[in-house]
């Protein structure tokens, strides 16, 4: 693929080149980030880009697409057998358009929201003012713990109490403690809100069993379908079992979960975006079937027990860990007790081969361009193979880089060594 790109732009062909290369000899430690199998990059660049297919298969607005109906349909399927749900969109393209497909289902303009700070572990779809649902609704921010760095459950159904929010989205994107989705239902049950929850971090833990369930729960649920379920970048909505009238349509409970799922459709596709990616899609449904694979399960353990040994030697090198650890795929440290700051350890960690991203931290008090923290993230390392021997190795690379800072030849070394482990670890 990359000759025939190279015939004819060279330019881009080089960039792929590196890109490969720098995937192929450094540490991928970005938790959103992860390594799609050869079937799925396959399926991503097939000729079903080639083909528009707006609305829904059985009934499009374009003619000729018989076969990509086949790869929607098996995508829809596949997910709802993941998660053991009764409905599924499969259509969005990214993790915030399906949040806005949510939101343009269940709210008004201007409704009050609950949702994650971000600095808290939240996401920019949770009611950040610089993006559309701060714009656009009227978002009151719940927090964790100073002392725990856990979800204040006690202050979210305060704050409920208080604001009366229409809907409380729950989920994270720098969260690395498992979430009491009965806990959220009960708090949204008391003030008659609607919950959703954003699992695109810990999906794949979640469709395994390995972390709580919200489909039980939730409203709705929405995710990406990368990060850890190993597909392609884009997003989708899930719905459990039919729930106790939703948006108060009147009609008989068996068909409210269709006349729900009939309106967020219609959010999806012409409300937020228009024809869908059928190669992405097609790529979606190949990553679905290998997550049904036994093989799968395996791998989110792994990707835990990567995370938690990892965990386990930072605190013993002295590193701040919020919550003082992980029940998932993500670590979250503060930085302030070693005076570094986030945006520099970022820096200097990627100059030795180990790429993470700077993450505020809960209560921080430098800027979301500096930072106080690194966020830490296991599931492409998982994906290379790597088991907890090389967790305790890539924790001590991590320890000697930021303990000091200003020695380049040492970041050198550790950037060779980094190669020579990368190597024996290849990516498909």
């Amino acid at each position: 693929m990359e000759d025939l790109i190279r015939q004819f732009d060279h330019e881009i062909a080089d960039a792929i080149a590196g890109e490969t290369e720098r995937e192929s000899s450094t540490l991928e430690l970005i938790a959103s980030e992860n390594f799609v199998s050869p079937a799925v990059r396959a399926a991503a660049g097939c000729v079903m880009t080639n083909k528009y297919a707006e609305g829904y298969p059985g009934n499009r607005y374009y003619g000729g697409c018989d076969f990509v109906d086949i790869a929607e349909n098996l995508a829809r399927e596949r997910a709802k057998k993941l998660f053991k749900a009764e409905y599924a969109n499969v259509q969005p393209h990214s993790g915030s358009q399906a949040n806005m497909a949510i939101y343009f289902t269940l709210l008004q303009p201007g409704d009050t929201v609950m949702g994650m700070d971000l600095s808290h572990g939240g996401h920019l779809t949770h009611g950040s003012p610089v993006n559309f649902s701060g714009k656009l609704y009227n978002f009151i921010s719940y927090e964790v713990k100073k002392e725990s760095g856990y979800i204040d459950y006690e202050q979210v159904a305060a704050l409920a109490e208080q604001h009366k929010p229409r809907l409380i989205m729950t989920g994270a994107s720098a969260y690395p403690r498992d979430i009491d989705f009965k806990k959220f239902r009960e708090i949204a049950d008391l003030v008659d809100a609607f919950l959703i929850a954003d699992i695109a971090h810990p999906a794949g833990m979640i469709a395994t069993g390995l972390l709580n369930d919200p489909l039980p729960y939730c409203d709705a649920v929405t995710t990406t379908t990368h990060k850890t379920l190993r597909g392609p970048r884009g997003g989708m909505i899930l719905i459990g079992q039919d729930k106790e009238n939703p948006l108060g349509i009147k009609a008989p409970k068996s068909g409210r979960l269709k006349m729900l799922s009939e309106i967020i459709d219609s959010q999806v596709m012409p409300g937020v975006q228009g024809g869908p990616l059928m190669h992405i899609i097609a790529a979606k449904a190949v990553a679905f079937k290998e997550d049904l694979q036994p093989a799968y399960l395996d791998y989110t353990r792994q990707i835990i027990k990567n995370a938690q040994t990892m965990a386990e030697k930072l605190i013993a090198h002295g590193y701040d860990l919020i919550s003082h650890g992980t029940d998932n795929h993500l670590l979250l440290i503060d930085l302030s007790n070693i005076g570094i700051s986030g945006k520099k350890a970022e820096r200097i960690l990627e100059a030795a081969g180990i790429t993470v991203n700077k993450n505020m931290v809960p209560f921080d008090t430098k800027s979301p361009f500096i930072t106080s923290g690194i966020r830490i993230g296991t599931p492409a390392v998982t994906t290379r193979g790597m088991t907890e021997a090389e967790m305790d190795k890539i924790a001590d690379f991590i320890h000697q880089v930021l303990s000091e800072p200003k020695n380049d030849e040492l970041r050198v070394e550790i950037k060779q060594q980094i190669a020579t482990l990368c190597h024996q670890f290849p990516i498909l």
